[in-house]
């Protein structure tokens, strides 16, 4: 009952008599809760945090570890790979912060998860065909990809679109473009970075008024979107490893009861979705 209370209905009878009326407006006349666009600090910081977690990438693609449950204690490392194999998904939450607090950015929330999950009885080219197979991935990731193509492919980089539908209290469609480069470390190693070129939300997605929203200048459901995926290929299948980094808006005061499940849980829920997803897709491409 007490999750129940703090995402369906304010924390207090005061905050709700406060918002019902603004809410009401906003209801009867179809409008989405108006939010300040993103703003140049955040940017700046945002970008302050994503340059040290390329760097950390940097380190750990030269030196290892290349997984990174192969960094963690023996003990807990035998436990985590054999979660892994008896097909769960391993999930940490990151930060650069030495107090293991979220990054400062004034006016947003940077969310870095990493996963990471087995495909049993595969290949690691296995794997690279579904995740290159931009123009199919409204059918291996739906609901949460509903349209999907490439735009460019050269070589090892692509140019993608991708149109997400998420969920969570709010409904919310974004209309994305992502360049992704790939990269083969060796015969049983690959790994990819993509970066969200431009992120625009949708009004009225598939109605007679359907619509962009400038980007940065939107409700801040998603602002920035990083993500490396790597890949190794050992113990029979091949280890999928995803990180994304992620930057919304803050949580409004007096709306955190509406606005705070999708910006704190969806980056989890769409991380762990998206690697359950990619497996699946890779076993039933190996068995047709």
């Amino acid at each position: 009952m007490k999750a129940f209370h703090s995402i369906l209905i304010p924390k207090s009878f005061d905050a709700l008599c406060l918002l019902l009326p603004f809410l009401m407006a906003i209801a009867a006349e179809g409008r989405p809760i108006p939010f300040p666009a993103i703003e140049t600090a955040t940017i700046e910081a945002f970008g302050q945090y994503l340059a040290r977690i390329e760097a950390q990438n940097a380190a750990s693609l030269r030196q290892g570890p290349f997984l990174w449950v192969d960094g963690l204690p023996a003990r807990e490392q035998k436990e985590a790979i054999a979660k892994l194999k008896d097909g769960e998904v391993e999930m940490r939450r990151l930060s650069v912060s030495s107090a293991g607090e979220n990054f400062n950015v004034p006016g947003g929330m940077i969310h870095d998860w990493e996963g990471i999950v087995f495909v049993p009885g595969v290949k690691i080219d296995d794997v690279l065909k579904i995740l290159q197979d931009y123009d199919h991935q409204a059918m291996y990731y739906a609901p949460d990809v509903e349209e999907a193509r490439i735009e460019s492919h050269t070589g090892n980089k692509f140019r993608v679109f991708l149109r997400f539908r998420r969920h969570k209290v709010v409904t919310v469609v974004l209309d994305t473009e992502h360049d992704i480069t790939y990269f083969r470390d060796s015969p049983l190693q690959a790994h990819s970075r993509s970066s969200a070129t431009r992120i625009a939300q949708v009004e009225d997605p598939g109605g007679p008024n359907e619509k962009e929203k400038a980007p940065g200048n939107d409700d801040g459901y998603l602002w920035r979107m990083e993500t490396w995926w790597r890949m190794e290929e050992r113990d029979g299948g091949v280890y999928v490893q995803n990180e994304a980094v992620t930057l919304t808006r803050d949580i409004p005061t007096g709306l955190g009861w509406l606005i705070e499940p999708f910006i704190t849980k969806i980056p989890k829920e769409t991380l762990e979705f998206t690697l359950q997803a990619t497996k699946s897709a890779v076993l039933k491409s190996v068995t047709h």
